[in-house]
Order: C-alpha cells, then structure tokens, then sequence
C-alpha cells in the first residue's frame, strides 16, 4: 500500500489474518441487532402510539410521539422520497460492499451501524405506506427540537465513529497512516 507524500502506513492495533473473519462478523452482528431493534420499536410504535396523544418520558425534554416522516433529517425533502429511496439502497450497497475488506473493530461498529440506520429507514421507504418506494418512515422518539427513531440514532452514532476512525488516520483495512 501507498501512503500520501509525507506520510507512512503501519499496522492498526485489530490488524492481522484473523481480524478479517472476526470484523466481518462484528459488522453483521452490529447491523443485524440494530436493525432488529429499529423494525421491532417501529413496529411497537405503531401498534401502541399511532393515533395517540404524546407520551412524555422526561418533561419538556424526551416523549414518545408518533410521526410518519416522508423526507429525510427533520422532514426536509419530503418530496423526495423515492430519490431518498434510491440513496439509501445505494449507501446499503456501498457499505456492505466496503465491509468485505474490515480489519478494524471501529470501522466495523461504523459501518455496522450505518448500514442498519440506511436499511431500517429503507425498509419503511419500501414497505410502508403510503406507497412502495414511497413510504413514509416512523418516527417517535421526541426530543423536543425533532421526532426520530433507532435507524437515526445508528446514524448518527455511525457518523461520529467514521469521523472519530477517520481523524485517527485508521483505514478500514487497519492500517494507521503515520505523519513523518
């Protein structure tokens, strides 16, 4: 491997011949939980919070509120839906992809969790109502500012784990690049 001008690539600390088998594994393991955890609160939301009055958890701060979201991060580009659609079958594609060459404990909980935050919310986008590739997404954890769900929250924790690996200098395949 070649590293940029000035710099060198050495071995991360979760590098090595087994380290493939096992960050694959944590990969889907990180991805099949989350999104079992996702669909089954989905599922729960509906079944209990749908048609409901907003359940408040810690005042003025957390409740439990039903919301069908058709765009994307707080409801914006809600007449985008099927491109949303496309997207997150795109990034799915992309990540699991990517996860074949994992040698690294944190990009495999990144990853993990980005590619069940893409296809729990894909999956409401396909099969909810009110149309295939047109579904809206459920939300309804209430924070006050916005409405989310788990896939967000994976998301989220996601991005800040791709950005924390990134910033270290550690690439997916373990290896670190060391400025000179």
């Amino acid at each position: 491997m070649q590293a940029a001008r000035g710099a060198s690539l050495s071995p991360g600390d979760d590098h090595g011949p087994t380290a493939t088998h096992t960050y694959v594994r944590l990969f889907v393991v990180i991805a099949a939980l989350t999104l079992v955890v996702d669909q089954a609160t989905k599922a729960l939301a509906v079944e209990k919070l749908q048609g409901r009055e907003s359940i408040e958890l810690i005042p003025q701060v957390l409740s439990l509120t039903f919301l069908r979201n058709g765009g994307a991060a707080l409801g914006t580009g809600a007449g985008f839906t099927v491109v949303l659609t496309i997207v997150a079958i795109a990034v799915s594609i992309a990540v699991a992809r990517m996860a074949r060459r994992l040698r690294d404990r944190g990009w495999a909980v990144g990853l993990g969790l980005l590619f069940a935050g893409a296809v729990g919310n894909l999956c409401d986008r396909l099969f909810r109502e009110p149309a295939p590739l047109k579904g809206h997404v459920v939300d309804f954890i209430d924070y006050g500012v916005f409405v989310g769900n788990v896939a967000d929250i994976a998301l989220t924790v996601a991005a800040v784990v791709i950005i924390w690996r990134t910033w270290r200098g550690v690439g997916l395949d373990g290896t670190r690049q060391v400025r000179s």
